[in-house]
């Protein structure tokens, strides 16, 4: 199979969909890799090291589209890369389409296969966005830190205290990949910590794994509610695989936090869990509203590439090489991972809950595959 991967054009996207190790090993297996040129740059992968591997590199991303059965990236399709895509190809990356009506809308409109690392499922894990949710778990307690500072319009609170100095409360909702690293970050600087959820064997396993600076609490409108009051910084880290994050902090929910706190929606991906949140770049990661400080970067692993493409890779790989061996329609009708995974197929969603959020119709997977060729 020809398989294809382009330098990422998000804004200050520095990741890459495959390592030079991975083009070698799909090379073994007899495929055919097409590189841009200077796709692995900002992930520290220069082009030699794509060569060497035996990928071909080609200038400009319209060669590579044009030449590959199979894209690889890291980021959902920006609205210049739809014009690209073409029918029966198959893009596998991150799509997030629940969040995103015209993105949805135009990748439908191509024809093409959309196969989605974030719905890929394997006995109920979510194996391909796990590395990035550690990642960006950890991340957001680094900027949540940072944007307590006075310089930038925190509060001016340190994170951890120091001897004879309260250290900064965080509030955590949810305690699933994001969250659990979040809470780890952030115990871990000495900060007073309370992580929100609504599964109790979850909240036990919490209880058992966390320092004791960390807390659990049973996660309702008037507890989280109470919560904000005293917190200095939040942390969204709700995920409802496929489907738009829960808006869990309302607009009006602001006014009773301190001026200066902090708010970082690490689920703004799929549309964010606070009603006040928009998606924001590393260019301008902030905004504030009612005197709390929102930290919205929707690729926040993208700001520490090498570690986050080389942890992205390892876990997509395996995946990459049943597509390339067996084919789209086969590799789908062989595995429920891949069957999970998939969010379009030929022009059709097959993602229920990005047809519910979006009003979209949808036809399951099953029968979408069945009607390809």
């Amino acid at each position: 199979m020809k398989i294809g991967c382009v330098r990422e054009i998000k804004t200050h996207e520095y990741r890459v969909g495959l390592t030079p190790a991975g083009v070698e090993e799909l090379v073994a297996d007899g495929h055919q890799v097409f590189i841009e040129s200077g796709a692995g740059e900002g992930s520290g992968l220069g082009d030699e090291l794509y060569s060497d591997a035996g990928a071909q590199l080609i200038s400009g991303p319209d060669g590579v589209w044009g030449e590959a059965d199979l894209m690889l990236k890291v980021k959902e399709p920006q609205s210049v890369e739809w014009q690209r895509m073409r029918p029966g190809q198959t893009l596998f990356t991150y799509f997030h389409l629940a969040a995103d009506e015209a993105l949805t809308r135009g990748v439908l409109a191509t024809g093409s296969h959309c196969i989605a690392y974030e719905t890929l499922v394997v006995n109920g894990r979510l194996p391909l966005l796990e590395p990035m949710s550690e990642v960006a778990g950890r991340l957001a307690i680094q900027a949540g830190a940072r944007c307590l500072e006075k310089p930038v319009g925190g509060l001016g609170t340190l994170l951890g205290g120091v001897p004879g100095v309260r250290p900064a409360k965080v509030l955590i909702l949810g305690g699933g990949t994001v969250g659990t690293n979040s809470a780890r970050m952030a115990a871990g600087l000495g900060a007073d910590v309370v992580i929100a959820d609504v599964n109790h064997a979850r909240m036990a396993y919490l209880d058992e794994i966390l320092p004791a600076n960390c807390t659990t609490l049973w996660s309702s409108r008037r507890a989280i509610r109470e919560e904000l009051v005293g917190a200095d910084l939040v942390v969204g880290a709700v995920l409802i695989p496929g489907a738009a994050a829960p808006k869990l902090v309302r607009a009006e929910d602001l006014k009773v936090m301190k001026p200066g706190s902090v708010i970082v929606d690490v689920a703004i991906d799929q549309g964010g869990c606070f009603e006040t949140a928009k998606p924001t770049t590393h260019d301008d990661p902030t905004y504030v509203v009612d005197g709390v400080v929102h930290y919205c970067v929707a690729n926040m692993p993208g700001a520490v590439p090498r570690t986050s493409t080389l942890a992205l890779t390892s876990a997509t790989l395996p995946w990459v090489r049943k597509l390339a061996s067996e084919g789209t329609k086969a590799a789908i009708q062989g595995s429920p991972a891949l069957a999970h995974a998939a969010n379009a197929l030929g022009g059709t969603l097959t993602c229920e809950p990005v047809g519910r959020d979006l009003g979209i119709d949808w036809t399951p997977v099953e029968e979408a595959a069945g009607q390809l060729a």
